[in-house]
């Protein structure tokens, strides 16, 4: 499709031609034409006023044609900025989308990674107290097997001594 622009400046250009042709073909001498002379030189100028009347009529058109077409990339433009916004757009939401998800599985893998160490800490607990109760089962056990046999060696004195004290009251009451 030639370029508006182009196509009126050609009929322009034209026009200018058939223009100085009629020019160059009146004499310089005007004398007073007969009618039929008259007619022959109307011809000329009906000629040249509708070579205008076209060239105007194909400048008005080729404007039609320019707003056309700027209207046309306007319009072109903003279909092509709504698909980049809407493009943008589902970008930006896809983004979120997975980041909230990420957010979600490391959310899920802390939140199991803690039960683990509560659980861990949970049984470690549980040995270290079952250890410490063991370990003072057997210190209760020892310290009484100790008192035990305190308590037997302490009566066990305490026998002989009452044997000695009867043995020495013995010799001194004969």
């Amino acid at each position: 499709m030639t370029n508006p622009k182009e196509k009126a400046k050609k009929v322009s250009e034209e026009t200018e031609e058939v223009v100085e042709e009629t020019v160059e073909a009146v004499p310089e001498e005007v004398e007073q034409p007969s009618a039929e002379v008259e007619e022959q030189l109307a011809r000329p100028l009906e000629e040249v006023l509708g070579h205008a009347e076209r060239a105007y009529a194909a400048f008005m058109e080729a404007q039609r044609q320019v707003a056309n077409a700027y209207r046309t990339n306007e319009q072109q433009i903003a279909k092509a900025y709504k698909r980049a916004e809407q493009q943008a757009e589902n970008a930006y939401d896809q983004a979120i989308k997975e980041a909230m998800q990420a957010r979600d599985e490391n959310v899920t893998a802390v939140l199991k990674a803690r039960d683990d160490a509560v659980s861990q800490a949970e049984r470690a607990f549980k040995r270290a107290k079952d250890q410490a109760e063991k370990e003072c089962e057997a210190r209760v056990e020892e310290a009484q097997k100790k008192r035990e046999e305190a308590l037997a060696g302490a009566w066990q004195l305490r026998d002989e001594t009452v044997v000695q004290a009867w043995n020495i009251y013995a010799k001194l009451s004969r």
